[in-house]
């Protein structure tokens, strides 16, 4: 194992603690129906998004704070091919928290752009 991959493990699981929020509503708010799970996953898979590093069950508890926090609701229906589903949708409060977060982000990534690149303000 190469000396640098647990650091860059630490710096993954970091990183992704405080973006899976943003990109959980952002899934959300872009869906014109309500989603559950699986969906969820299937759309960031489609985007190649490697932010929950294939582990579909890591999105779970992210989803239930977003609804604790009043940023998503949810209900849940009966299932004809198993469990039940539970069913997400983003609120009005999610979606003016999401366009706050998405601000932050930008200027985060743009401040970080640019003293990686060399570009110093």
């Amino acid at each position: 194992m190469d000396e640098t991959e647990p650091h860059l493990k630490k710096f993954h699981k970091e990183l992704s603690a405080g973006t899976v929020s943003l990109v959980l509503l952002a899934v959300l708010a872009r869906s014109h129906e309500p989603l559950y799970g699986y969906q969820i996953a299937k759309r960031l898979e489609q985007t190649g998004d490697p932010l929950l590093g294939g582990k579909q069950s890591a999105l779970y508890p992210v989803l239930r704070n977003l609804s604790a926090a009043g940023l998503a609701e949810s209900h849940v229906e009966p299932s004809v091919s198993g469990p039940p589903r539970r069913y997400y949708r983003i609120t009005t409060l999610g979606r003016q928290v999401l366009a706050e977060w998405a601000g932050a982000w930008r200027t985060t990534r743009d401040s970080v752009d640019s003293v990686l690149e060399g570009n110093l303000r």
